[in-house]
């Protein structure tokens, strides 16, 4: 069973000492390929040089560049042409971690309209999909992308938190959902437990986005109190179980969604 964690966020200080480590144990536990993300220019160009350090053959490890809406505020007239170069190399398979947060507004929201809408129009001119982001935001996004979507390849909202609503109208507009962790909190993630069921095959994919939110239902629980790519199993089974279908047969769409939007390699299983 192979599975593929479509956000990592490998660059974080947290990994600094194990990186090597920590891939053995995802690729151990089945996680077979990983996304990295980028979330700044610098973040964007670290990500990339770990996939060239770590993934000697090219196969394993991949990563998408783009600014955050957090790091808005530091988009200017060269972010665009330093971010398609980076965008240019082979490794890098999406635009992004880019979007809108309206939940913490670390920068100004017409920054961080501004820098998506730049950031969707490399998309389109290079033809990458798009890694989104979105908090208490859905309405404003959904504006945005409308007027993008029919040039874009395709797009994801990586770890989905919203309602029904949001869920549908990204569905209805051909997006991507990826889910976390998130919805193993019993806490505040309870309200995704029947929507993953609305999610089609074919659309659906599984992330870490470690080293945050690592699963609550996971057992035992890691010492560190870390999430990390070797726990996606956990999503697996819990997104399965509100599925109402088997781990195995999840992992199997999941994984094809995910290797077919960023257009990764197959590989042979071990």
């Amino acid at each position: 069973m192979q599975l593929i964690d479509i956000g990592v966020n490998l660059t974080h200080p947290s990994f600094a000492e194990q990186r090597e480590a920590l891939l053995a144990r995802a690729f151990a536990a089945g996680v077979c390929q990983l996304l990295l993300t980028g979330t700044s220019q610098t973040e964007s160009e670290h990500a990339l040089q770990l996939c060239r350090q770590l993934d000697e053959h090219g196969q394993r490890l991949f990563s998408t560049a783009g600014i955050h809406p957090h790091d808005a505020s530091h988009w200017n007239a060269d972010s665009a042409s330093q971010l398609k170069a980076l965008l240019a190399e082979p490794e890098v398979r999406a635009v992004g971690e880019c979007g809108l947060d309206f939940n913490r507004d670390f920068s100004p929201r017409a920054q961080q309209e501004k820098a998506l809408e730049e950031q969707l129009a490399l998309a389109v001119e290079l033809q990458m999909p798009v890694f989104l982001h979105e908090r208490d935001a859905d309405q404003r996004l959904l504006e945005i992308l409308r007027d993008y979507r029919d040039r874009l390849p395709a797009a994801v909202v990586h770890c989905f938190t919203g309602e029904q609503r949001a869920l549908f109208n990204y569905l209805d507009l051909d997006l991507h959902i990826g889910i976390t962790g998130w919805i193993c909190d019993e806490r505040r993630g309870t309200h995704l437990q029947p929507l993953v069921r609305e999610i089609p095959a074919g659309r659906l994919m599984l992330e870490s986005d470690s080293p945050f939110l690592l699963p609550r239902s996971l057992r035992p629980k890691p010492k560190s109190g870390r999430n990390e790519p070797a726990f996606l199993g956990e999503v697996l089974r819990e997104v399965a179980l509100h599925r109402g279908e088997s781990p195995e047969s999840l992992a199997a769409h999941s994984t094809a969604c995910a290797r077919a939007f960023f257009n990764l390699p197959e590989l042979a299983l071990a």
